[in-house]
């Protein structure tokens, strides 16, 4: 048998204001998003089409590239201590490389999850989702993931956590699509106890989008970036 510990109160649902939307590359599959020094740094998919990239926010321009072995299905990544940490899809393996030139610098593999989805940092550890209810927490000296917490509302486990990046205390992750149409969600999480403080409705997202192209199957809210010094 087991016991579930749902949260004590129902998420507070927000809404949101669009405030500025940017020229992307609509052939990158994106999965990890970051912001550093006034860049985006991006992580994309599928298998022979990952890539690894530097790009300037307004004009979309990709500054710095390198492709991830074609073997490989690259999902999220994040910045820590100047060193990009990279995940893939069902390889149970992720890669470091420099900030600065993109070098690899190692490689490590997943010793609990099976799967790479979402990645983060606090102060002192890296922060990874696996695509269930589970959310890792990574020793950034031997990378090995050593505790995790579930994800509960106050009446389900939330499964299907996807990107995230940590905000003021808290996880912010993007929850996979829960049905054809593909749900855009973003879920507030609180990382001691795994409770669902808040969700963010952003389905109309999707509506402006279909203005100027075709969604595939897979076409849903992905990668997650903060930008702490203009709080956006």
């Amino acid at each position: 048998n087991s016991i579930e510990v749902l949260a004590k109160k129902a998420p507070v649902v927000y809404s949101y204001k669009l405030l500025n939307t940017y020229t992307h590359d609509k052939e990158a599959y994106t999965q990890g998003l970051e912001y550093k020094d006034g860049y985006l740094y991006e992580s994309t998919g599928r298998r022979g089409q990952s890539t690894l990239r530097k790009v300037e926010i307004k004009t979309g321009k990709v500054l710095q590239k390198i492709d991830l072995d074609a073997k490989y299905f690259g999902e999220g990544m994040t910045i820590f201590n100047n060193k990009i940490y990279w995940l893939t899809w069902q390889s149970r393996k992720g890669f470091i490389y420099d900030l600065e030139t993109f070098k690899q610098l190692g490689s490590f593999d997943y010793n609990n999850s099976n799967e790479g989805w979402g990645l983060t940092h606090n102060d002192s550890e890296l922060i990874k989702t696996d695509g269930t209810n589970k959310i890792w927490f990574l020793n950034p000296e031997n990378l090995q993931e050593e505790r995790s917490i579930q994800v509960y509302t106050h009446d389900r486990a939330l499964d299907k956590l996807n990107e995230i990046e940590y905000i003021d205390g808290k996880i912010f992750s993007n929850y996979w699509k829960t049905d054809g149409k593909g749900k855009a969600t973003i879920a507030i999480i609180d990382p001691n106890s795994g409770a669902v403080d808040g969700l963010i409705g952003l389905d109309e997202l999707r509506d402006i989008v279909l203005k100027e192209q075709t969604l595939e199957q897979d076409d849903v809210l992905n990668g997650i970036a903060y930008d702490a010094e203009n709080n956006r």
